[in-house]
């Protein structure tokens, strides 16, 4: 397998870095975030379940998106925070699936309470986007073993471009890697199949590097055996 000709464009590695920006809405109390949920834009859901990974932190979060730490930390309301943070984002087709979901979440805590929960002025939740700079890393692979060499040594900032965002780049919703293996060849079929059964939201970026690390030095330790 490692003498293949190459059939397809070579996969070039990129960079990003994300740009965070202001969207003009912000909200102070269960009802307001609601209504702010209906009308944001869907670049806006995106960065508050996934802008974080690539934001420096230096403690563990207790929940894995914005929303549901604003729940607990803004509007002291543990139950509406647990319901956020069971909310995964990779279940859902789009968005805007997405969305409707977190709205369902929301009109039902506010029919459960007697009293509409606010925050204080300085907890305000702002809502933002972000928006994503792109990068020539100059890495390059002819073929897929090619990348065995590039992907222990992947930036965060590639992780996420080639494995989160991808997601809003290929049809089928997957990462750059398994939709670039897809014009390699059927013999790299079960490597597809395993990138794409990673899910990506409950690791960080340095984790994810070291799956599709594992995944891939994985596949062609089985496929020398398989040749010997």
């Amino acid at each position: 397998m490692d003498q293949e000709v190459p059939r397809t464009e070579p996969f070039a590695v990129r960079d990003c870095a994300l740009i965070v920006l202001a969207t003009g809405l912000k909200v102070q109390n269960l009802r307001e975030l609601c209504d702010g949920m209906r009308q944001i834009p869907a670049e806006s859901i995106e960065h508050h379940f996934w802008g974080r990974l690539l934001q420096p932190r230096f403690d563990e979060p207790e929940y894995n998106n914005d929303f549901a730490s604003w729940a607990y930390h803004g509007l002291h309301d543990k139950t509406l925070a647990e319901r956020l943070s069971m909310v995964v984002p990779t279940d859902f087709e789009d968005q805007e699936a997405l969305r409707r979901e977190l709205v369902e979440v929301l009109e039902e805590r506010l029919d459960e309470s007697e009293m509409v929960p606010w925050a204080r002025r300085d907890q305000q939740f702002h809502f933002l986007r972000s928006q994503t700079v792109i990068f020539d890393s100059g890495l390059h692979a002819a073929r897929p073993v090619d990348l065995l060499s590039h992907l222990p040594h992947l930036s965060t900032g590639s992780i996420y471009y080639h494995f989160i965002d991808s997601r809003n780049r290929t049809l089928q919703r997957c990462d750059d890697f398994s939709a670039w293996l897809a014009a390699c060849g059927a013999e790299y079929d079960l490597l597809r199949e395993r990138l794409c059964a990673v899910d990506p939201y409950f690791a960080s970026l340095q984790h994810l590097r070291h799956i599709v690390t594992g995944l891939f030095e994985e596949f062609f330790k089985e496929a020398a055996h398989e040749s010997r």
